[in-house]
């Protein structure tokens, strides 16, 4: 996961984030965040599923948010990964995990809507953090609609991430 680099960039240091460092960040901000979920939630599943949730990059990638083309079969290069990946376990906790990456991707449990507010929200305070630059062509209004997701998990977490866009929108880090 350390080998996987991020778009985002380290807070105080010049370089992208790995994989790895963004995993660890969520664990992090589930167990403080947790108690501004939409609903109550179970912090240890929460971590679990923030911890798993992107092991598949390490065979598919990671992808950009805003990178529409490179999005474009990225859902089954995951399939993919996570094909490859729990084979490599046995069958009873390869099952588990697999289980527990489709639970983060359905984003159906009150802990999936919450981890999955948090992975769009801890690019945006990474971003925001290290006054990252994005291009041009990305709007206050385009980042709203992908980040929207956040309000499923935490209404809070919403609000605090359209004060981040709109200050990142006057301070000209938006297009």
């Amino acid at each position: 996961m350390k080998a996987v680099l991020r778009q985002s960039h380290v807070a105080a240091v010049d370089r992208p984030e790995n994989d790895a460092e963004h995993s660890w960040h969520l664990a992090l901000m589930a167990i403080v965040l947790a108690e501004h979920a939409a609903e109550p939630v179970d912090r240890a599943r929460v971590v679990e599923l923030l911890v798993l949730h992107d092991l598949v990059e390490v065979y598919a990638g990671d992808v950009p948010l805003h990178d529409d083309a490179a999005m474009v079969g990225q859902a089954e290069r995951e399939v993919a990964a996570a094909d490859r990946l729990y084979a490599l376990l046995p069958a009873e906790q390869g099952a588990r995990l697999r289980a527990a990456w489709e639970e983060f991707e359905a984003h159906v449990t009150p802990e999936a809507r919450f981890a999955r507010a948090m992975d769009r929200f801890q690019p945006l305070l990474l971003a925001w953090m290290t006054r990252q630059e994005a291009d041009p062509e990305i709007t206050a209004a385009g980042v709203r609609e992908r980040l929207r997701i956040i309000e499923d998990g935490s209404p809070t977490l919403w609000a605090a991430a359209q004060a981040l866009i709109d200050e990142s929108e006057r301070r000209g880090y938006l297009g």
